[in-house]
């Protein structure tokens, strides 16, 4: 009896596995903020033109952060077989090989490079390509794997989205773009420290020496609920500044006043449902806090 061959893999099995390599939800995240901060960067309405340059704008950014992404896949490939999160990305089951994938993020940061560079500005594209290393190599390849303040440090990078939108519609970095970066920077380490509370035995088995490893579940709970803390002062700069009104005030004092419960919460009596629950919460506080931002700027 004979055995049939096994079937090779289709194309759109294939791109979806490329696809995947972008990290999808992540770089729709980047994308947004990166959109936020082209957006405040406009007086009123954006014109024909501007809406074409934020268009523009964020293709580039969204290829780079692509990139940025494979190449993680590339370098982590051994930790992510070791993690359930993430083993099931095609380079940690070994469906693309490392050549593939390098030359796919190649292209992807070629192409976005290029993009923002011609067509956008080469403010923007340089920012861009900086907050490529400073993820896929400083991050990735240096911090993670040294410090327990990866997550701190490595923060700088994930902040970059709306400087990389204020730049690209006013070819300057203003203090407005500097405080949109000190607010993502600010609610990084509580977001992923939440995340590692609950996975702290993926990251055990990983070798990463995540703050849950190295220091333990309660010293780490108690650095979440400070850097809420930190964070719920850090939101309150735009309004302070002058670059929001009372719209944006009411919702970062809601926002941040829930995500300090939580952190309080997870503090004072920690089970792995709350840690999902102070995660989930977090990226509904940046992003309901960056689209308060938006409502703000059109409506006053």
């Amino acid at each position: 009896m004979s055995v049939a061959a096994p079937a090779a893999v289709s194309t759109p099995s294939r791109i979806a596995q490329f696809y995947a390599l972008t990290k999808p939800r992540v770089v729709q995240l980047i994308v947004f903020c990166a959109l936020i901060g082209m957006v405040l960067a406009v007086p009123g309405l954006p014109s024909a033109s501007q809406l074409g340059l934020m268009a523009l704008a964020c293709a580039g950014v969204w290829l780079v952060a692509g990139a940025a992404a494979a190449f993680n896949c590339i370098v982590e490939q051994g930790i992510d077989a070791k993690m359930k999160r993430t083993a099931w990305r095609p380079t940690a089951k070994g469906q693309l090989s490392n050549a593939q994938t390098l030359l796919f993020s190649a292209v992807l940061c070629g192409a976005g490079s290029a993009l923002l560079y011609f067509w956008v500005n080469p403010l923007t594209m340089w920012l861009t390509f900086a907050t490529f290393v400073g993820y896929a190599v400083i991050y990735t390849v240096i911090l993670k794997p040294l410090t327990p303040q990866n997550i701190v440090i490595g923060g700088a990078s994930g902040a970059m989205p709306p400087v990389l939108g204020w730049a690209a519609m006013t070819n300057d970095v203003g203090p407005e773009a500097l405080i949109l970066f000190l607010i993502i920077f600010l609610w990084t380490p509580p977001h992923f420290w939440a995340l590692a509370l609950y996975r702290v035995e993926d990251y055990r088995k990983s070798g990463l020496p995540m703050l849950p490893v190295t220091h333990g579940n309660e010293f780490t709970r108690l650095q979440v609920f400070l850097y809420t803390l930190i964070l719920f002062a850090g939101c309150l700069m735009p309004f302070v500044y002058g670059m929001s009104s009372w719209i944006y005030l009411a919702a970062a004092v809601v926002l941040s006043a829930g995500f300090c419960g939580y952190g309080f919460a997870l503090w004072r009596n920690y089970s792995d449902a709350l840690a999902r629950k102070t995660f989930r919460f977090s990226l509904i506080h940046l992003s309901a806090l960056f689209a308060a931002l938006l409502v703000d700027h059109y409506v006053l």
